[in-house]
């Protein structure tokens, strides 16, 4: 697993770089060390940052989480110490969720501390996470074809079904979750056999179903939705995607390989985490 992680990681880093986005950047916090996932704590007005600084497979004690001010400045760089290779955030009940490989890590939202673990079991690479209406929490398992929901802090399978093609983001939409699916038969630079594409999980029955018109397009990382408009970032290309019901996939904007989780204000505005270059950058949406 570690291997496999490593492997793809120096294959990334090593890709050829495409020009970084300019039209709509708001600003680009700099120095921080592989960050995955960008998260906006709306109640705070601040975007909380998770570092993997590391390893995104390995349990080293390297990772933490970092928060910006809502114009891109470091409030505080080590707001959390002591965690792995944590990735995606979701926020319920005043505390702050973070996947960390197989546990989900729980912190304070005031804080920062981090106040206890959740393992989940036969997880094997925990990866996004997001939160409902109800504030029931939700975390991909990208290599298991798998997501999770914790419950009042007790994790459980919510569905696992090879028709999620390694999910990698997560948004809870209403009554759905938003996947960003990576794609079939990952190999060991993370380049797939078959592409991935966005889906819809219903909540209430746990049915799979692909967005139309967005299937086997590219190797998809995080996801978010706002209205009507559905953005998803191509890790491995650095594209980031905008998607309507019933149309195609449109790139509206190009980083360098390593755009991941993105975050938003629910707005007009997204966070893009981009894990080669140690960024965040903010981008106005049109």
């Amino acid at each position: 697993m570690n291997t496999l992680i490593t492997s793809a990681l120096l294959a990334v880093i090593g890709l050829a770089t495409a020009p970084a986005a300019q039209a709509g950047e708001l600003w680009r916090a700099t120095g921080l060390e592989q960050p995955e996932s960008a998260l906006f704590d709306a109640a705070n007005n601040r975007i909380i940052v998770s570092n993997i600084s590391g390893n995104p497979g390995a349990a080293d004690g390297n990772g933490y989480l970092s928060v910006l001010s809502i114009d891109g400045k470091t409030v505080t760089r080590h707001w959390t110490d002591g965690l792995d290779a944590p990735k995606g955030m979701a926020i319920s009940g005043g505390k702050l969720y973070v996947a960390d490989i197989t546990k989900i890590r729980v912190v304070d939202l005031a804080s920062g501390k981090l106040v206890s673990s959740i393992a989940v079991p036969n997880a094997v690479f925990l990866n996004d996470m997001t939160s409902d209406q109800a504030g029931k929490v939700y975390v991909t398992d990208m290599l298991a074809d798998a997501i999770y929901r914790i419950d009042d802090d007790r994790p459980e399978l919510f569905v696992k079904d090879a028709a999620l093609a390694s999910p990698n983001g997560v948004f809870a939409d209403g009554d759905r979750l938003i996947v960003a699916s990576w794609g079939k038969g990952i190999k060991p630079d993370f380049s797939t056999a078959e592409p991935g594409g966005l889906l819809s999980v219903d909540l209430a029955s746990k049915a799979v179903s692909p967005l139309p018109g967005a299937q086997k397009f590219a190797d998809l990382d995080g996801v978010i939705a706002i209205g009507d408009s559905i953005y998803a970032t191509a890790y491995l290309t650095g594209t980031l995607y905008r998607y309507h019901t019933g149309g195609a996939p449109e790139a509206v904007a190009h980083f360098k390989p390593g755009s991941a989780d993105i975050g938003t204000d629910g707005k007009s505005i997204l966070y893009v985490p981009l894990m080669n270059e140690g960024d965040v950058a903010a981008l106005k949406l049109d």
